[in-house]
């Protein structure tokens, strides 16, 4: 029999010995020094004491897992012991309190140690023999326990997952804040399943996903939106009708969504929206990784009184008391512990078909999270946004409705249960795949393409998706721009002593930096230095390129014919490499082709299906071309002018065109490419000048002034900076 054991009838002797007076006559100790907490207490000193000198052994370890059983053990002891007063139970539980305070003192100094605490973690056979051990100390009868039967070797999967688990220090630092983090216990009521009457017996499932194949062919999977005219977006933003739509119906109490917008139209907005209209902050969100800058972006823009999180590595940076935490999917097994006991009051799932897969780790952790999420807050803000139109692999979606708490592995889950069983209709009646159909979609499936929208947004838009750069490549190109500020702080300083005058400066002398700039821009152009801007966009645009045609290939399966433009041809080959890699069909369009590989290119792209992605060179196909076929481009590496931009944009943005037109613009985030975006920004209005026939003129001194703007903030920047420090 598991549990706490019984109470000795003699009193305990704690540390293994009786304490006796001087002349061998044994004196009674005070009632706080009797029973299991002073031991369990003692030992927990001893744990403080060998995690203070690291590594921690397996021994210790051992002890600190028992000494937190014994602790949990013995708090349901003492809740459920009928025998002592309210005024005694209390004053156990403080003393037991005392001793899981230390607990977690001690996890904070090695947070491996948590991984001991998990439900499913392994209790040893050394770990019960020295729990009996300190039952024994503490004047208790260890139970009885039959050997722990053998584990079946397919349960070895989670157990190595969990010791890949880690819980960052800010994560631990808030749960000591907040110490009594209750489940919301009306969660369970919310999530009960209706009970079938009419229906016990059917399989609904399956109905259920092929009334979406052969109910209502063309008619779109939209739930009834309310009006959106009510909602305002935060100042200085504008809140589209389609967008303002899925808010209001947060607003009204609808707290489940599988948002199927278009890209382009808006998705994350909408989500961070309703989760402020629904009040579900905390909000997690797991996003693919090439996205997951831009969501902590998009954050400081429709929502800029929350504060966001980006969980990177094993979450050393994270800020546990964000109101938004955003994690990506591949390192979400190393937090899906303390990720569950957070306390989110919403979750939402970017780019949701990739948890398509149900045997997959990745979509397993995602349920597991929404689980938990359910158990402990009612009726939480639940979303699943993807632009993959719903009637391909209708199955896919399985996962997804799982997700939203829809349905579970059997059966339909509670609100839509309900609506199955108020149609009157069985499976076997002819009307049942409309009106299932309907009952799903309003649980909350939203789906607007650009076509259906298309008065509400702009013609044309440049959409800037910020990516940040990990690993060795991204802290290498950070040190250059870094060795890059430093030179032109020295010459600058050189040349401020140089003077002859002496006279003194306050503040940036911003004449003698464009003068610096310009200096450090010749060299650069004639080569006489190592790392300078040219060299240093070029790197980050191969640093960019595998996010780059992730973000393209994500953009391809969600809405067919994408063009992708860079500038090097590096940055076409990773391109290639990774569409190769991932079965997506592609053509090419380089400099070096001939006329006919060209237009054989070009008939790929625009007559084939299979063929999803054309890679183009931004100067060898940034004029001439014809590839309207598709609605979104990819601007993988950034121009020196907004001319050269547009000219890439309008291949697609040209007469034919029937939909709106979205260039995604790849910039690395903390990087120079932030710079250059916004400068090619500021200088755009010189696209109009064209029209005086000096566009030529023009043209190149763009391209100058930009970069020697970029120069010139890096260096005022570290100025500024060292004037700070």
């Amino acid at each position: 029999m598991s549990g706490p054991g019984q109470r000795r009838s003699g009193r305990g002797r704690a540390g293994g010995g009786a304490q006796r007076a001087a002349g061998g006559a044994q004196r009674r100790r005070p009632a706080d020094e009797e029973g299991i907490i002073p031991v369990l207490a003692q030992v927990a000193r001893e744990v403080d004491n060998a995690v203070r000198r690291p590594p921690t052994r397996a021994a210790v370890r051992t002890k600190f897992q028992v000494v937190a059983l014994l602790v949990r053990e013995e708090r349901t002891r003492v809740m459920t012991d009928a025998s002592l007063t309210a005024a005694q139970r209390d004053h156990e539980l403080k003393r037991l309190d005392g001793v899981a305070t230390m607990l977690a003192r001690i996890a904070v100094r090695d947070t491996s140690l948590l991984a001991q605490l998990a439900e499913d973690a392994r209790v040893s056979d050394a770990a019960r023999a020295y729990k009996a051990t300190l039952m024994r100390e503490g004047g208790m009868e260890p139970p009885e326990e039959a050997p722990a039967p053998a584990e079946p070797a397919a349960s070895a999967a989670p157990a190595a997952a969990a010791e890949h688990r880690v819980v960052p220090r800010s994560v631990l630092a808030r749960q000591l804040a907040n110490p009594f983090l209750e489940p919301d216990f009306e969660a369970a009521a919310e999530r009960r399943a209706a009970r079938a009457r009419r229906l016990a017996g059917w399989e609904l499932l399956e109905p259920l996903f092929r009334s979406f194949e052969v109910a209502g062919p063309g008619a779109p999977a939209r739930m009834p939106l309310p009006d959106g005219r009510l909602v305002s977006a935060p100042l200085g933003r504008e809140l589209m009708v389609h967008q303002a739509q899925v808010v209001a119906a947060a607003a009204r109490g609808h707290r489940t969504f599988l948002l199927a917008d278009e890209p382009g139209l808006g998705k994350t907005a909408q989500a961070l929206l309703a989760a402020q209209a629904a009040n579900a902050f905390p909000l997690l969100a797991v996003v693919p990784n090439v996205v997951k800058t831009n969501w902590a972006h998009e954050v400081g823009m429709w929502t800029p009184l929350r504060r966001a999180t980006v969980v990177h590595g094993d979450g050393d940076r994270v800020d546990a008391f964000a109101d938004v935490v955003i994690v990506n999917y591949e390192i979400l097994d190393r937090h899906v512990g303390w990720l569950g006991d957070h306390g989110f009051r919403g979750m939402v799932v970017d780019e949701a078909h990739f948890i398509k897969n149900k045997a997959s780790q990745r979509s397993q952790n995602v349920l597991a999270l929404a689980e938990r999420l359910r158990t402990r807050t009612a009726r939480p803000l639940m979303m699943a946004l993807t632009g993959t139109p719903l009637i391909n692999d209708i199955e896919d979606f399985r996962a997804i409705w799982q997700f939203l708490g829809w349905i579970d592995d059997e059966k339909p889950l509670g609100a839509l249960m309900t609506a199955l069983e108020e149609t009157g209709l069985t499976p076997a009646d002819p009307g049942f795949s409309a009106a299932a159909r309907s009952s799903v979609i309003d649980m909350g499936i939203v789906r607007r393409r650009k076509v259906d929208v298309a008065a509400d947004i702009p013609a044309r838009r440049v959409a800037d998706l910020p990516v940040e750069l990990d690993g060795a490549i991204g802290r290498s190109i950070r040190a250059s721009e870094e060795a890059l500020a430093r030179r032109l702080v020295g010459r600058y300083r050189a040349a401020l002593a140089a003077r002859p005058d002496g006279a003194d400066v306050v503040g940036i002398d911003l004449q003698l930096a464009r003068r610096v700039a310009a200096a450090e821009l010749k060299d650069s152009s004639d080569k006489k230095t190592g790392d300078n801007v040219f060299t240093m966009v070029r790197r980050i645009g191969q640093a960019k390129a595998g996010l780059a045609a992730d973000y393209a290939a994500q953009l391809a399966r969600n809405v067919g014919k994408v063009v992708f433009f860079a500038k090097h041809v590096d940055v076409m080959d990773a391109a290639e490499q990774t569409f190769a890699e991932r079965g997506i069909g592609y053509t090419s369009i380089r400099g070096d082709q001939t006329p006919k590989a060209r237009e054989k290119a070009i008939a790929a792209f625009t007559k084939d299906p299979e063929v999803q992605i054309v890679v183009c060179s931004l100067l060898a196909a940034g004029v001439g071309l014809n590839l309207q076929v598709a609605s979104n481009l990819v601007l993988a590496e950034l121009s020196w002018t907004d001319a050269e931009q547009t000219q890439a944009i309008d291949r697609v943005h040209r007469i034919g065109q029937s939909e709106p037109v979205t260039a995604w613009r790849i910039i690395a985030a903390q990087t120079i490419d932030s710079k250059i975006a916004e400068l090619i920004d500021a200088k755009s209005g010189l696209a109009a000048r064209a029209l005086d026939g000096a566009a030529a003129e023009e043209e190149g001194s763009a391209s100058t002034d930009v970069q020697l703007e970029a120069l010139v903030s890096l260096l005022t920047e570290a100025l500024a900076a060292d004037a700070r420090g």
